[in-house]
């Protein structure tokens, strides 16, 4: 039977830094993962400088044969309604292929890979967790996103969540579409619905386009899709019909509608699995990254004993960094407000390039006002 000190369950940004921070201290460390790197995982994909600081990527490096598109402004508007373009001194984002930085990740991460191989049985023996029947680890770290069988183990229901619903795409564009699409890559677009209920977006990486929307509303969800989808083509952003029948789909939890358990005995949770996602954007990348990190560091802290009291650092850890699980004021508000009170607001916040910068964009988006973890772990 194959045996370690970690087992990771996902290889994606969250199981992949939490194996570089735990072999960082010489621990042992296994990811398994079903599918085999690098593979397609479609993502509106931008990363803050902050998640380069956390990983020590030299930006630079990184680059070389892989997108990193500079961010330098976006251009966000209430659908349909006019647009304000807030431009920054220098990048506060980059844009990424996650086909390309989750395999980058996975390799760097130091950690035993086990590729291709899906969960099928997972028990707890005494102190230990016996995966496939195969495999013997002391803690057990569930990083298999939004479906993720660690979390099921635990008690999560996916079916029974309120989740985002997304839709997106990303292709290389050829020549013609290049010269049929108005998106400027250094200054993504986003699209906000007038309920304030979600947003679609036009991100442009170089040749390539990434092309979304996302709602905390899944009854009326394909209403919405058709509806950006023809909003696209009537403002003339993109001169040309998107590739494929229909934009893939997925589902992912945000911070303040999680109700899931993140730690038991020698077992943890991590990224989607743990239902991170930013609250008023939906960016999953960074908080998945962060909670790797934590993790990571609760694990080393506990030498050797993975009780679920001794674990407890790592929500303790989580609570400081993201606040208590809670509605955001943005939903508590949207659930006494009337409708038309609500787009009238909604349509003042966008329309306005101080709000839309200080509020939107510095607070929801880029979170500039949160220093990097390594920051806090070296103060």
């Amino acid at each position: 039977m194959g045996a370690c000190r970690v087992l990771i369950v996902g290889g994606g940004p969250a199981g992949s830094a939490c194996a570089w921070e735990l072999r960082q201290s010489g621990c042992d460390v296994i990811i398994i993962d079903k599918r085999v790197f690098p593979r397609d995982k479609i993502c509106g994909g931008w990363i803050t400088p902050a998640v380069l600081d956390d990983l020590h990527i030299d930006a630079g490096e990184y680059a070389q044969g892989r997108v990193l598109q500079p961010i330098t402004g976006f251009r966000t508007s209430c659908m349909g309604g006019p647009e304000i373009q807030t431009d920054y001194t220098a990048p506060v984002s980059y844009g990424i292929r996650r086909f390309e930085f989750d395999h980058f990740l996975l390799q760097r991460s130091g950690a035993r890979l086990l590729e291709g191989i899906p969960l099928t049985s997972l028990e707890r023996s005494e102190a230990v967790w016996i995966v496939n029947g195969e495999l013997c680890a002391e803690v057990l770290i569930g990083a298999g996103g939004h479906f993720c069988p660690v979390a099921r183990f635990l008690g999560a229901n996916a079916r029974q969540e309120i989740a985002v619903s997304a839709q997106e795409t990303e292709f290389e564009m050829n020549s013609r579409q290049q010269a049929g699409c108005v998106i400027r890559p250094e200054i993504p677009e986003l699209y906000f619905c007038p309920d304030m209920k979600g947003y679609g977006w036009c991100f442009r990486k170089g040749n390539f386009l990434n092309v979304g929307i996302g709602r905390l509303d899944p009854h009326s969800f394909p209403h919405h899709v058709a509806a950006f989808l023809e909003f696209l083509k009537r403002s003339g952003k993109i001169k040309f019909p998107l590739p494929g029948a229909k934009m893939p789909g997925h589902a992912y939890l945000l911070f303040d509608h999680t109700h899931r358990k993140l730690a038991d005995d020698g077992v943890l949770l991590v990224g989607d699995a743990a239902g991170l996602a930013y609250s008023q954007s939906g960016e999953g990348i960074r908080p998945a990254i962060e909670s790797g990190l934590l993790a990571a560091r609760a694990i080393v802290e506990a030498k050797g004993t993975y009780t679920c009291q001794r674990l407890a650092a790592y929500q303790q850890a989580l609570r400081a960094r993201f606040g208590p699980p809670q509605k955001n004021w943005t939903t508590r508000l949207g659930q006494h407000l009337p409708a038309a009170l609500l787009q009238c607001a909604a349509r003042v916040l966008l329309a306005n390039g101080c709000l839309s910068r200080r509020v939107v964009l510095d607070r929801w988006f880029l979170h500039r006002e949160d220093a990097p973890l390594c920051s806090s772990a070296s103060a």
